[in-house]
């Protein structure tokens, strides 16, 4: 029995309903059923449906399920970017989309800022010629985040017609998206959603499509089975394009019941309590300091610590008591912790963790 918290930036801790609901989902042989059923239609039309209310989605968007975060980077390229995208960059993650473009021989031009920090926004020119910019709400690598109120600024900064991507792996749902502003955001269901790994969200409004259809008509390719035109005709007949994890969309749809019933403020209150808490340690600790300087770009989901103790001791101290936190990103594997703040961890949770890392101090 593994009786273990988990702290790690994703996988990370199950949403506490899960093991619930993965017992039903085995009483109904969930895993069994045929992706062209009613069946599994109506399993999809409930995720999109939680979606949806949860996040308050407009009508111009649409929800769409690929095997990854990292597989939208791909299809955005493909299905929105002609020649030209422009990229935020403060960390590994969104470096790797950024390198993803170029990779697909589209001109890719970023902006980048030192790991750890996050953009001085008034500053940035979006190029005119960009057809996606490319932002990042949550750098998972470094603890650096993007304030909604700072990409709501990148419509006016965009002179073009460049449709505004965000990344929001490791936040959604946390941050309010005022989606008028915004085109596409997309997110893994192993961070903020609480799920085992192996399904990517993709948010998509019209501009997109159309964006896509035009590149299409235009003789150009756009990739084959997961183009946008594609999967949003399955999408609205409540399937997918291919045989899709059908267990990891049933279990979305039911924790977005449970996040529902809950609500959206609850969550986005308890998520800021709790990081005001370890953020208050983490300034008081005399091993542990935030890695992210600026208060305003701090990550309340994923939060980096700078350690004066390596990472792996501090995960010793913490296995005798069912815990463990990440370890830093690439170089920093040692020198940083990386702690999940995500909707799965309970207040009692945090302030348990954070007692036990307080013992350290001692």
């Amino acid at each position: 029995m593994n009786n273990k918290v988990y702290f790690t930036p994703g996988p990370s801790e199950l949403y506490p309903t899960v093991p619930q609901h993965m017992q039903e989902a085995m009483q109904q042989k969930i895993g069994s059923i045929s992706h062209r059923s009613k069946q599994f239609q109506e399993i999809y039309a409930r995720a999109v449906a939680g979606m949806k209310q949860l996040l308050q989605l407009p009508d111009n968007y649409e929800v769409l399920f690929l095997a990854s975060a990292t597989e939208v980077w791909e299809r955005a390229i493909q299905n929105n970017v002609r020649e030209e995208s422009f990229h935020l960059v403060n960390g590994s993650f969104s470096k790797r989309f950024y390198e993803t473009a170029q990779e697909l021989g589209r001109h890719a031009q970023q902006h980048e800022a030192p790991f750890g920090q996050g953009f001085h926004v008034e500053s940035i020119r979006v190029p005119k010629t960009a057809e996606l910019v490319a932002l990042i709400q949550n750098e998972t690598s470094s603890g650096a985040c993007m304030p909604v109120e700072e990409i709501n600024q990148f419509r006016e900064k965009s002179l073009g017609e460049a449709l505004i991507y965000v990344d929001a792996v490791s936040s959604l749902p946390y941050p309010a998206f005022d989606f008028s502003k915004v085109d596409s955001v997309y997110a893994s269901v192993q961070k903020c959603f609480g799920l085992p790994a192996g399904l990517g969200v993709w948010l998509v409004n019209d501009r997109c499509i159309a964006k896509a259809e035009a590149i299409l008509a235009s003789g150009a390719s756009i990739g084959s089975y997961h183009r946008l035109p594609a999967l949003l005709e399955k999408a609205r007949e409540n399937q997918t394009v291919e045989t899709p994890n059908v267990l990891a969309i049933y279990l979305l749809g039911k924790v977005l019941e449970d996040m529902n019933s809950k609500g959206i403020q609850t969550i986005r209150q308890e998520t800021e309590a709790k990081a005001s808490g370890i953020y208050t340690f983490l300034e008081q600790s005399a091993i542990f300091a935030p890695a992210v300087a600026n208060l305003q770009h701090r990550s309340k989901t994923t939060i980096v610590a700078n350690t004066t103790m390596p990472a792996s001791e501090v995960n010793k101290h913490l296995a005798a008591s069912d815990m463990q936190v990440g370890s830093g990103y690439g170089k920093y594997k040692e020198s940083q912790i990386r702690i999940a703040n995500f909707p799965a961890h309970s207040v009692e949770q945090v302030e348990k963790l954070v007692e036990k890392l307080r013992e350290l101090d001692r």
